[in-house]
């Protein structure tokens, strides 16, 4: 018991740490990389305030995905939110007090966690069905959707097969930012759970789930149409102007 406390307590400092930094390393990596051209993907907003809003349309609504395939839409927005609502209903166990709209939001959770599965259960489909889809995917894209549908029926299975000790685990993991470890439940199950989800922390930065970060970079969507109006002259390209 106290062996896999402190395995865990190490897994997730690390995993922490690999994740927070890996971040912090690849987001620089984007803003430090020049856009020499002005390419955004027309139709496109020729204001500052039009590619706002064209940016939360994207991250909300998943706007050129729906225009592309609406099948695609419908399983990845169902994953994607369903993330969102199984990421505010996870919050409980590292906060205390419990904040009252993450205390409305947790019979809400629970849907969306199986939104999350069905939709990721889709998507993966597409990838042995849709020759196109099937001929670009890699070996690490078939793994990263196991391992996301496997961490959404763990937590599903804990909910309503195998219960553990959820106080026992807000606990653990309070006492995690006091450097106060505390026991964690032996559950096999739990146990698989958090192993995947240290596992997704620590492949997250190096993987094609970076899109999420990386979308609000990206020059074709992040550029206002306003070529006639200004030149665009990219940092580094305005320095050797200047010398």
């Amino acid at each position: 018991m106290a062996f896999l406390t402190g395995f865990y307590a190490l897994l997730f400092y690390f995993a922490a740490v690999v994740l927070v930094t890996g971040l912090v390393f690849k987001i620089q990596q984007y803003a430090r990389t020049p856009a020499p051209l002005k390419i955004p993907t027309t139709p496109a907003p020729t204001t500052r305030g039009g590619v706002i809003f064209r940016m939360m349309r994207e991250v909300v609504l998943f706007e050129s995905l729906f225009r592309g395939n609406k099948w695609t839409w419908i399983f990845g927005w169902m994953f994607h939110f369903g993330l969102f609502l199984v990421t505010l209903r996870h919050l409980r166990y590292f906060i205390e007090p419990v904040w009252f709209p993450i205390q409305l939001v947790q019979p809400f959770g629970i849907y969306g966690g199986m939104a999350m599965v069905v939709g990721l259960a889709g998507l993966w489909v597409r990838r042995f069905f849709v020759d196109r889809v099937r001929y670009i995917s890699a070996p690490s894209d078939h793994l990263i959707l196991a391992l996301l549908i496997l961490i959404g029926c763990s937590g599903l299975m804990m909910k309503f097969v195998f219960h553990t000790d959820v106080v026992a685990i807000k606990t653990f993991f309070l006492g995690l930012y006091a450097f106060d470890v505390k026991p964690l439940p032996s559950d096999p199950l739990l146990l698989l759970h958090l192993l995947l989800v240290a596992v997704l922390m620590i492949v997250f930065p190096y993987s094609k789930l970076l899109h999420a970060p990386g979308l609000f970079f990206s020059p074709s969507r992040n550029q206002a149409d306003n070529p006639r109006e200004r030149r665009h002259i990219a940092p580094w390209a305005r320095q050797l102007e200047q010398e």
